[in-house]
């Protein structure tokens, strides 16, 4: 991902971490409001059902207390006893007394006229008969309920099955279980309350938010307009909004950490490695004399994802630094190998030189990777140089353990960069090299009078009493190379004879140069 890709992308994650905490916590208010509101109504309407099993109690109650009375039906003992249980039974407006299905007498006395029995709108489990609504013959006034037990009944006001005390704005219905309206409280519409009935136990119908409770033969629903919870949701809000911004102010500030990250070098290039976004080009080496290729110097390559090249002076420091540099060597590993398999096994003259890293050579942990990758391919072990800078030889003692067991495996091991860091010749005596690489800085100086001039023959001299074999780096021109030959160089890469070319190229490169046998 480019440097554009990510600010891109760490802008909409910002933009995204401000507001989506902020609307997550007014959702939430929102929602926590509502489930407040809808306990609130609840509670409401499971007073409405105790209330209305209270009522239908003490109804039944009194019904049952006149059917006990064993006195002459309709006499003055019957009217009067029938009263006196109206009188003393709160929901009771009326009772009265049925024979043959007319209505006979009642707690206000003989019936004139003829009454008939009502059909009852249900039954419940006890065997009370319940009419929900009915004009009253003797006490003229509003719809009544009517509750029959046997040959009696009792009148009942419907308010009272619903006479509990809600906040103002609050609506009180109870019905049964059809949908019979029995009583009501602020006027709900019995229409909707009939379709609130029909649905969830609590939720939001239009504008109108619910709850409903349900009893032994009873609904009651509470209801009230969602404008009433506006209160409850702005304290929500006041609650949870400050936890929102710290959401928000936390994410923004991770994004901000994060992108900072993968925008800095370090971060691009761990990117990098997880991406496998390095390639491998290849030097060739030739043999001075002849101007054969006989192997090339594999050097990595970041390849971004745009197709740009990052020079590797620029990320190979921060790779040594930051301890990646391992895996970049274990992928150059693994390219060499996919790249140039085929040639390797159909030429064995032909040796590929891999850049070891300074940890590398002191833990020899690169050796069971070269080794792994090896297997099955039919490369052989000598066909893999192994190269290290003088810095890679600080630490003698595990360097020389990992140059034998190096050798022993079949790999020739090539100091590079040979005379710009701590090299002596009693350093190289303690060390059982291969090759010895001279540094382009010194092959620049041939046929100059720069002060270092002097400097190449002696390194060259100090190779040939080591008995090692000579590369050398950097040449650009003839005179360089002729130089080089003089002195019994064996090898040299440089520019003279090609610059470093991806794996197609060099190949074609290689067979091109190659002298007939």
């Amino acid at each position: 991902m480019d440097r554009s890709r990510i600010i891109v992308t760490a802008v909409v994650l910002a933009l995204l971490g401000a507001i989506v905490p902020i609307a997550a916590m007014v959702h939430l208010s929102w929602i926590q409001a509502v489930q407040k509101e809808h306990k609130r109504l609840q509670l409401f309407a499971s007073r409405a059902i105790a209330r209305a099993d209270i009522s239908r109690g003490d109804a039944t109650a009194a019904l049952l207390q006149i059917d006990q009375f064993t006195g002459i039906r309709c006499s003055a003992d019957h009217i009067a006893r029938m009263r006196q249980l109206t009188i003393n039974t709160r929901s009771t407006e009326e009772m009265g007394y049925f024979e043959n299905g007319l209505l006979k007498c009642s707690s206000w006395g003989l019936t004139e006229g003829r009454v008939a029995q009502t059909v009852p709108d249900f039954t419940t489990r006890d065997g009370i008969a319940v009419t929900a609504r009915m004009q009253p013959v003797m006490s003229e006034g509003h719809l009544l309920m009517a509750l029959r037990y046997k040959d009696h009944n009792v009148l009942v006001d419907p308010v009272r099955f619903v006479d509990v005390i809600v906040d103002p704005g609050v609506q009180l219905a109870l019905t049964t279980e059809t949908g019979i309206l029995l009583g009501a409280l602020n006027g709900p519409d019995p229409a909707r309350i009939e379709k609130i009935i029909a649905g969830p136990d609590e939720g939001i119908d239009d504008d109108l938010l619910f709850a409903t409770a349900r009893g032994t033969g009873w609904i009651a629903v509470a209801a009230e307009p969602k404008s009433q919870i506006l209160d409850s949701v702005r304290q929500q809000r006041l609650l949870l909004l400050p936890l929102g911004a710290f959401m928000a102010a936390f994410i923004i500030g991770m994004v901000v950490w994060l992108s900072r990250r993968r925008l800095s070098p370090l971060g691009e290039l761990q990117i990098a490695v997880r991406k496998r976004e390095f390639i491998v080009h290849y030097q060739p080496i030739v043999e001075l004399r002849t101007g054969n290729c006989i192997g090339a110097e594999a050097l990595v390559r970041w390849k971004r994802p745009n197709g740009s090249l990052v020079r590797p002076d620029l990320f190979i420091p921060l790779a040594e630094e930051s301890g990646l540099i391992t895996a970049i060597t274990d992928q150059v590993i693994a390219l060499v190998v996919f790249d140039l398999n085929r040639l390797l096994v159909a030429d064995r003259s032909i040796h590929i030189a891999i850049n070891l890293s300074a940890t590398d050579v002191s833990t020899a942990r690169v050796l069971p990777v070269i080794e792994k990758a090896l297997q099955h391919t039919g490369i052989e072990p000598q066909q893999i140089w192994l190269e290290a800078t003088e810095r890679g030889f600080v630490d003698i003692n595990s360097a020389r353990s990992t140059v034998v067991r190096a050798r022993e495996l079949g790999h020739a091991v090539v100091i590079d960069d040979f005379g710009t860091g701590y090299s002596s010749l009693s350093y190289l005596e303690g060390l059982p090299l291969d090759a010895l690489k001279i540094d382009k800085s010194f092959i620049d100086t041939i046929s100059t009078n720069s002060a270092t001039s002097s400097v190449t023959p002696h390194i060259i001299g100090m190779a040939k009493t080591l008995k090692l074999k000579i590369v050398a780096e950097g040449v650009e021109t003839q005179a360089q190379a002729d130089y080089l030959v003089e002195h019994d160089v064996e090898y040299g890469q440089g520019w003279l004879f090609a610059r470093p070319m991806p794996a197609a190229e060099f190949i074609a490169y290689c067979r091109q140069a190659k002298a007939p046998a």
